[in-house]
């Protein structure tokens, strides 16, 4: 956010800033009245068919998106944007009350789920064995142990600053991990949702312990395909998502520092060396090293 930006956020506090409530009233209702949800299904004689379903969440994030580029709108810009940041949580406080709600009134079921609701943390960890070797390849070096060893909520941001330092490459890949599923996770998470729910014949209750990945527009996003597509177990769905979103909060960070920090810088040791020379980035600043330790003879 630039200097004049946040200046001019502090002249107007943010429930004053009665355009941008219209323009937010005006995409809410075109997202749930005009556009509502769509869903796209695809058929095949030999392996049936697959719906995906898009919710008006995504239609809207889509439209608050084209405002805030377009440029003959003018008042969601980048003062507005940082004005709405503000509100997030006093707007997501009714979800997160329901959500509440739901896991004390289904306490007795999330009990019996037993291990299986701590264990689930393991699989945030499992990202950077898909994840780390990618990077590699499109050239990152560093930044790829920020971007892979979680899942890159604010926890695990803070671990990285904490550890790095705030002008560290792995503090930039954190960041790019954090924004990116903060703006676009929330648009994919519902529709991802919704093909693995049809393709994977895995319980329903698994899939609401998996939206608890520590976003609550995620959560919100992947929970409501569930809900859509199985309304015969929301309360439960909605106490595990609930229960999950949590855990993920609390014992994730220890899982980074005990488990997933060091695992990944472990495997950036044994991959980087092999991806890292396949790209021209990589290629370059090994030829670089090469250099620097011929002059340091």
């Amino acid at each position: 956010m630039s200097n004049q930006a946040a200046a001019d956020t502090k002249e107007k506090v943010c429930w004053k800033e009665y355009k941008l409530h219209i323009a937010v009233l005006v995409i809410i209702l075109l997202a749930e009245l005009v556009i509502r949800k769509q869903t796209i299904t695809f058929s095949n004689a030999q392996y049936g068919s697959l719906s995906i379903g898009f919710q008006p969440f995504v239609f809207a994030m889509i439209l608050g998106l084209i405002a805030y580029l377009a440029k003959p709108i003018k008042w969601v810009k980048e003062k507005e944007s940082a004005a709405a940041s503000g509100t997030m949580l006093i707007f997501i406080g009714p979800l997160l009350a329901k959500l509440a709600i739901a896991s004390g009134y289904s306490i007795k079921a999330i009990i019996a789920v037993g291990p299986a609701m701590l264990l689930q943390e393991f699989g945030n960890i499992g990202t950077m064995l898909l994840a780390l070797p990618i990077a590699l390849l499109l050239g990152f070096k560093r930044e790829a142990v920020g971007m892979t060893h979680s899942i890159g909520r604010e926890q695990n941001m803070g671990l990285i600053i904490d550890r790095y330092g705030f002008d560290a490459d792995e503090t930039r890949g954190v960041l790019i991990i954090y924004i990116i599923g903060t703006v676009i996770g929330s648009v994919v998470i519902g529709p991802l949702t919704g093909i693995l729910a049809n393709v994977l014949p895995i319980s329903p209750l698994a899939y609401a312990m998996a939206t608890g990945v520590g976003s609550a527009g995620m959560t919100a996003a992947s929970l409501s395909t569930l809900i859509d597509m199985f309304p015969q177990f929301e309360t439960q769905m909605s106490a595990y998502s609930s229960m999950s979103n949590l855990l993920t909060q609390v014992d994730g960070i220890y899982m980074s520092i005990l488990i997933g920090l060091p695992l990944c810088n472990l495997l950036y040791k044994v991959v980087e060396p092999v991806l890292g020379r396949v790209t021209k980035r990589g290629r370059r600043n090994a030829e670089l090293l090469k250099e620097k330790v011929k002059e340091a003879e």
